[in-house]
């Protein structure tokens, strides 16, 4: 499969889900370099484009691991991981026949990740799971009710995990954007409550450079770490995102997050014509 027309310069992607959390994907094995962050936020706006919380790349995985991972979020900027991601880039590179199931190697920024990977019974349908290497906590901050709880988890990525009694009332874009500025290079913001059955979590979330979105991989991670550590759940928790339900397994040296993941359209792109059709 090829990214890019050599006659036309077209550019083709492949738009998966994670539990509602989207992505274009562009197989790119010979590493073409990165898109312009401009065209990256023209690509992802839901009104002006073709929609997306971020583009990702698939590229070779120059001897340190089968593939490599460059993620952009809707913003245009580079990111670390995410792994709802992941689970978007192996089924991209699995249909394109990249890799091979069920395990393989992926190099990020935040390290070289595992990915299990197990078709579904659905076409187009798959589910993943992902090492995210450990959970590093931060301090308790101390808060005016003892019903909330708040700590930072580093999941190779940057979160800030906010628990209270109830999300309803959550102002999470006018909350998540103001601690874009108090945070530097910003950080991903998980709101989050008890649910129904034991071991189970409901979130929501706001993803630096993207908003909120459906869903967040390595912030269910860091918010099942943050309640383990809390005394809210065990070892093996559900997160409920707003797009689908994700489990997260913690140990001391590894968190697991296993989810769905749904290959959606083939997307054929002009980037001119993507430009030229921007927001003002």
């Amino acid at each position: 499969m090829t990214t890019t027309s050599p006659d036309t310069g077209l550019l083709r992607f492949t738009k998966h889900h994670g539990a509602g959390n989207d992505f274009l994907v562009q197989v790119d094995p010979t590493g073409s370099g990165p898109l312009p962050s401009d065209l990256v936020r023209a690509l992802c706006d839901r009104r002006f484009g073709v929609g997306a919380d971020g583009v990702i790349r698939v590229q070779d995985g120059r001897g340190v691991a089968d593939l490599t991972m460059v993620l952009q979020n809707a913003d245009g900027r580079e990111a670390e991981m995410s792994g709802n991601g992941m689970r978007c880039l192996a089924q991209a590179a699995v249909l394109s026949a990249m890799v091979f199931p069920p395990t393989f190697t992926v190099a990020t920024a935040a390290g070289v990740k595992t990915v299990v990977y197990l078709e579904g019974a659905q076409v187009h349908t798959a589910e993943a799971t992902v090492g995210l290497g450990r959970a590093v906590l931060g301090d308790d901050q101390p808060q005016k009710f003892i019903d909330r709880k708040v700590r930072t988890v580093d999941m190779g990525n940057p979160h800030l995990v906010m628990f209270g009694p109830d999300l309803d009332d959550i102002d999470v874009v006018g909350i998540g954007t103001h601690l874009q500025s108090v945070h530097e290079g910003g950080i991903n913001v998980e709101f989050i409550t008890s649910g129904d059955e034991p071991d189970n979590l409901v979130l929501r979330v706001f993803e630096r450079g993207v908003g909120e979105t459906q869903a967040c991989g390595t912030g269910s991670a860091a918010a099942a770490a943050a309640a383990h550590s809390w005394g809210l759940v065990g070892t093996e928790v559900d997160v409920h995102n707003p797009g689908g339900t994700l489990h997260v397994s913690l140990d001391d040296d590894e968190t697991l997050l296993r989810g769905p993941v749904h290959r959606v359209a083939s997307v054929v792109v002009d980037p001119a014509a993507v430009l030229s059709g921007a927001r003002p």
